[in-house]
């Protein structure tokens, strides 16, 4: 008979939680507690959404399970010990964990990361592949360690498709089987001290934070890595979109067209692409500074920022 097991889940959505919880409760195992990290990095104030997402987790927060709101991994260790957990199951977390969260569940931490690790290692794995152009995302379940994803993997699997207009809703239908999935493997694994898949250094890569300079189109570059540059601001939220300035005008551009389309065309190293959606946008240099990043853990990232 399979052993039930305590588990903590860490997430930032209600959809995640959801995922994560049926999953743990299909194996036979009890998810107690939720924690959501309220801010991008540990110790500052809440982010502008952090209350609108803890309502709407709150609303899908089954009978029985407490919330955690940590403001610090301190904080967060010395909550989760108190839950006697096997387990603490991470997906989309933004903190960088501390030895005092990973040992003290029974079995340790699963991270659930979207890529085929080693590739993409860092915070930011779904903006690189969506800036990259890559037809596929991966998503990889491996036991967490006080590097950035470089624990022992325990389940992992490709394929999962990111659509051209692609959005966190729009890819979340494709990558929720597939992390259930992966996730249930690793349930099923994490017992067992020796089981896990050392990480081969070759193929590794790191995805980090968007740099300042990507938040402003560069026409040197080719027509596809343009239309891949929109289309990372897309995925981050609605209104998001570098900067051009076409025919005279400072545009956000807020989507684009590899095709004829209508809309200002703008030339490229190799070819043109077409602006279907943009707004003139007057801005500060701080501001495009700011542009490039995500506000939120919903935008892209996985885990962990230090």
């Amino acid at each position: 008979m399979t052993e039930r097991m305590r588990i903590g889940l860490i997430s930032f959505g209600p959809a995640e939680f959801t995922a994560l919880h049926e999953t743990c409760a299909e194996a036979g195992h009890e998810a107690v507690v939720y924690a959501y990290s309220r801010s991008m990095r540990p110790r500052s104030a809440p982010e502008a959404g952090a209350a609108d997402a803890v309502r709407r987790i709150v609303a899908a927060l089954p009978a029985g399970v407490d919330l955690l709101l940590p403001g610090s991994p301190a904080g967060l260790g010395a909550a989760v010990r108190g839950y006697g957990l096997d387990l603490l199951v991470c997906y989309g977390f933004s903190w960088r964990l501390p030895p005092s969260v990973l040992t003290a569940p029974r079995y340790g931490v699963v991270n659930i990361h979207c890529s085929t690790l080693p590739k993409y290692r860092g915070p930011a794995p779904v903006l690189w592949a969506i800036r990259n152009g890559d037809p596929y995302l991966g998503v990889t379940a491996h036991r967490m360690d006080e590097d950035f994803d470089t624990g022992p993997v325990l389940a992992q699997r490709g394929g999962v498709p990111i659509p051209d207009d692609v959005t966190p809703e729009s890819l979340w239908e494709g990558l929720a089987p597939v992390l259930r999935g992966v996730l249930a493997v690793a349930l099923e694994r994490v017992r067992d001290p020796a089981a896990g898949e050392p990480q081969s250094a070759a193929g590794a890569s790191h995805a980090g934070l968007m740099e300042p300079e990507f938040a402003v189109v560069d026409t040197a570059r080719t027509a596809r890595e343009v239309h891949d540059q929109v289309r990372t601001f897309r995925f981050m939220g609605p209104g998001r979109g570098p900067l051009a300035t076409v025919d005279g005008r400072p545009l956000r551009i807020l989507r684009t067209s590899l095709t004829p389309a209508d809309g200002p065309r703008l030339a490229c190293a190799d070819g043109p692409v077409w602006i279907t959606d943009s707004e003139v946008v007057p801005v500060a240099a701080e501001e495009v500074v700011a542009d490039a990043q995500p506000r939120s853990p919903e935008r892209g990232f996985s885990n962990p920022i230090p």
